[in-house]
């Protein structure tokens, strides 16, 4: 493995005392350009949105759709998911050269996603779950690459703790824990729930949900003692976060712009990005305006005349 910053491994990033900050794997949202937009504002590592493992192995266009990377864009996790070990070991073999580590999807609430078996549906199948971590452990040909899994959590907590465990015992290398039932979506995180796995495991344990600003990674970390934060909507509202901006800085909104277009990001999604980081720093004309916008060279045009550029503030 090309060994980034000293890093030959995710795991060297677990220092005591830093909290590692991480962008969460989403839908759509979290490809190339975003990352490459999140590490620039003090990102650890970054996830690719959730693959469907047997599509990605069955169909080059699946493969080179949904997977981009480039030699700047580790440490990279990739996100699978998977209801068989060894569909899931062969999809980990084939992105390890071009990753850090493999993460099995195990908290997607999603009814698709669990009526194919894949996703929260897991949770209920530790044996199942041990299983694949331990064939990735297995077959991937690096003893640094990483096998984690991301999940939600019981009613009945100690199924969760038994799954942890589980996963632990067949050598999983971190647990990102999202603090929420499989039906719950925007009720209160469990910071309760969070702290009790990590306190019954001795791999690190990485806290998600509601992570909106820089002050909640301090916080979750003294409810919970974990050793890392996933951030997905409070990173997509504000890139930057991760940096200490409340909200999204003008220089940010510019390097979006400038990875777009270097990276040929479609219209929709660059567009979209845009919606997301802009929603707090704007009034609802502005929006309505901003919204209804069609062209990359319109988009431009709008920030310039209603934000300038980052040389007119001086950044």
């Amino acid at each position: 493995m090309k060994a980034i910053s000293g890093v030959t491994s995710i795991m060297d990033i677990f220092e005591k005392g830093k909290v590692v900050k991480i962008c969460a794997p989403m839908v759509r949202y979290s490809k190339l350009a975003f990352r490459s937009l999140v590490r620039k504002y003090d990102c650890d590592v970054c996830f690719t949105p959730m693959i469907v493992a047997s599509d990605f192995l069955r169909s080059v266009k699946a493969r080179d759709s949904e997977f981009t990377t480039n030699e700047h864009d580790r440490p990279l996790v990739v996100q699978f998911a998977a209801h068989d070990a060894q569909t899931l070991a062969d999809a980990a073999c084939v992105v390890a050269p071009f990753s850090d580590g493999v993460d099995l999807n195990c908290g997607c609430p999603q009814r698709w996603a669990m009526s194919a078996g894949y996703g929260a549906c897991l949770i209920n199948n530790p044996e199942l779950v041990k299983d694949m971590v331990r064939h990735v452990r297995n077959q991937v040909d690096n003893p640094n690459y990483t096998a984690s899994i991301k999940i939600r959590i019981h009613k009945d907590l100690r199924r969760t703790v038994d799954l942890c465990q589980k996963a632990e015992s067949a050598g999983v290398s971190w647990i990102t824990v999202h603090g929420r039932t499989s039906d719950e979506r925007h009720q209160p995180v469990h910071y309760d729930a969070i702290k009790t796995i990590k306190d019954s495991v001795s791999i690190p344990v990485i806290a998600n949900g509601d992570i909106k600003y820089l002050r909640d990674v301090e916080s979750t970390r003294q409810l919970t003692g974990v050793d890392g934060v996933m951030a997905a909507r409070g990173l997509l509202a504000n890139p930057a976060m991760f940096s200490g901006y409340e909200d999204t800085p003008l220089e940010c909104i510019w390097d979006w712009v400038d990875i777009s277009i270097e990276q040929g990001t479609p219209f929709t999604c660059f567009h979209h990005h845009l919606i997301y980081m802009l929603e707090r720093v704007s009034s609802q004309p502005e929006r309505k305006v901003f919204n209804s916008l069609s062209s990359t060279s319109g988009v431009i045009d709008y920030l310039q005349n209603t934000y300038g550029s980052v040389h007119d503030v001086g950044i």
